[in-house]
């Protein structure tokens, strides 16, 4: 399949992470200073872009007002630490296509290069594919930034976007579609789309479409397969450990990488388990920051913590 045109822009191969949203412990208001301080510190390790606004951002529990505050400090705070290329993309999953649009046009305001976009679930027993075609041809085209597929069926009630689906999908949109992040774990799947696309991978720019794994379960697999990158909730806490892996996929290292894919795995099932609130603690045990989930999600108890520290 040819693409034209790429519009990924600035968007490279490597390791992003889906950063987390701070806040303050009593008010839970932003905390800016901590979000602008762990965005420089990914970038520090190495990190080639960061998603603000994914489902490890907390995006449900945010306005959209609070969103553009996040976007625009990260942006701000990597600029201002010399990291301007690194890239920032946000999270802009609505229910509808006029919100959708909306939230794209207010996340370029802040600084983003690209839209995270999950189909939409609210009204599931309606949801087909030539709705969710709809959708994104009319999100693609009234976006002022490329959008990325967000194929994540746990968070959407079991919509699963089919590799068939997708490559119909990014030639309907003409390039307006920059890539893809599956959640789904599905590797056979993202090696087909990055084919299909020849998708940006550790050995070729390709077409400059990006086929990035979900987990870092699988950094590795996702480069062996022709994949283009990691959008991971584990570089948050592991951010060296993710780029050294696929960094020694890209050296041809394969032997190494594999021991510490194991490592790496070992090391982000514990933080899956956790989830957002074991993920912040994991960070506030190693770095001195993290603090807490919003409400309603709850906080861990000292023993749930210590769990996480062994």
């Amino acid at each position: 399949m040819a693409i034209s045109g790429s519009s990924t822009g600035r968007i490279r191969h490597g390791i992003y992470a889906p950063t987390m949203t701070f806040f303050d412990k009593q008010s839970e208001e932003l905390d800016i200073p901590t979000i602008k301080k762990h965005a420089v510190r990914l970038a520090q390790a190495g990190l080639v872009g960061l998603v603000t606004m994914g489902s490890n951002g907390e995006a449900v529990h945010l306005t959209k007002e609070e969103k553009s505050a996040v976007t625009k400090a990260t942006r701000e705070a990597l600029d201002e630490a010399g990291f301007k290329d690194v890239v920032v993309m946000q999270g802009c999953s609505e229910a509808g296509v006029r919100l959708t649009i909306d939230l794209c046009k207010t996340a370029a305001a802040a600084g983003a290069e690209a839209a995270l976009i999950l189909p939409p679930a609210y009204y599931r027993a309606q949801i087909n594919e030539t709705m969710l075609m709809e959708y994104y041809v009319a999100v693609a085209e009234g976006s002022p930034i490329p959008i990325v597929l967000y194929n994540y069926p746990g968070a959407v009630s079991g919509v699963d976007m089919d590799s068939d689906f997708m490559i119909r999908l990014v030639e309907a949109t003409k390039g307006k579609v920059c890539g893809a992040k599956f959640t789904d774990a599905n590797t056979g799947k993202l090696t087909r789309l990055a084919y299909a696309t020849n998708a940006c991978s550790v050995k070729s720019q390709g077409s400059g479409w990006m086929a990035f794994g979900g987990i870092a379960d699988f950094t590795m697999q996702t480069a062996i397969s022709g994949g283009s990158g990691i959008i991971a909730g584990g570089a948050n806490v592991m951010p060296k450990l993710c780029v050294k892996v696929w960094n020694l996929c890209q050296q041809g290292k394969y032997d190494e990488a594999a021991e510490l894919q194991k490592v790496l795995s070992k090391g982000d099932w514990v933080l899956t388990k956790a989830a957002i609130a074991g993920t912040k603690a994991a960070i506030e045990m190693e770095f001195g920051y993290g603090g807490y989930p919003r409400s309603p999600l709850q906080r861990l108890t000292e023993e749930q913590r210590k769990h996480i520290k062994d």
